[in-house]
């Protein structure tokens, strides 16, 4: 427990601007709002473009011990750009989903397919199917394929990140645990807004959703803290397998 209330207090300090600015959002949009404007867009971005200059504190290079912490600032690039699409809801809504599928993309990506754990899976798989059948009667056009697609994404982001943490396995890390959280936020958010305008409106959905949403960026960002060291620590302990191996 040393090591991650250590590392806790060392990366805090670069935290602060995440926190100020939703706090700022609270104060100035804790209430639902409908508001399209460009002040309300810049307000609602700032805290994942502070998370975004969280992750490049941490490092940042085409290396592939960086590899992960990359995948994790794209994802992040495209769920800001996402935030920003969804400011104006009447035109731009289609154009969101699609940035934050994106990010959900690169999500599962830095998350990996090792270990596969295909019960986490199998739960995954059968909760999307029943969240998109419970979604299906809202969803008309272009959004039935939108939200299959989504659904699909989100939930193998969400199984991705529970998958890696292993409790049991000297590779586990608090970081790990903390991308399984982000992610399970992310689906929570997803899921409010999914109801809130195709099922029902929701009470308190505003935030609600961005309460949430906010949690599992955070989440999500602090895995990139070492992941470098992990990256190197992979490749030297598979590099002294496969020595074994041949030996």
């Amino acid at each position: 427990m040393t090591k991650p209330l250590t590392v806790l207090k060392s990366v805090g300090p670069k935290l602060v601007p995440f926190f100020k600015t939703v706090t700022i959002f609270f104060v100035l949009f804790g209430e639902e709002s409908k508001l399209e404007s460009v002040f309300y867009c810049a307000i609602k971005c700032l805290p994942i473009i502070s998370l975004i200059i969280f992750v490049l504190l941490h490092g940042m290079s085409f290396s592939e011990y960086y590899s992960y912490s990359r995948k994790i600032l794209l994802g992040l690039i495209f769920s800001c750009l996402g935030d920003a699409f969804l400011v104006w809801k009447n035109g731009y809504f289609e154009h969101g989903i699609v940035m934050f599928a994106i990010a959900q993309v690169f999500y599962a990506a830095a998350f990996g397919f090792r270990p596969l754990n295909p019960y986490a899976g199998a739960v995954c798989a059968t909760l999307a199917a029943i969240t998109f059948g419970y979604v299906l009667p809202g969803l008309n056009g272009v959004f039935v394929y939108l939200g299959a697609l989504y659904m699909v994404l989100i939930f193998t982001m969400v199984w991705r990140a529970v998958a890696r943490v292993q409790f049991f396995d000297d590779l586990w890390t608090w970081t790990k645990l903390c991308s399984c959280f982000g992610a399970v936020f992310f689906l929570v958010s997803d899921f409010i807004i999914a109801l809130d305008i195709f099922r029902f409106q929701v009470p308190y959905s505003h935030p609600l959703i961005m309460f949430t949403y906010y949690a599992a960026q955070l989440g999500i960002s602090l895995s990139v803290v070492d992941s470098q060291v992990d990256a190197l620590l992979d490749k030297t302990r598979n590099t002294n397998q496969n020595g074994i191996i041949r030996s």
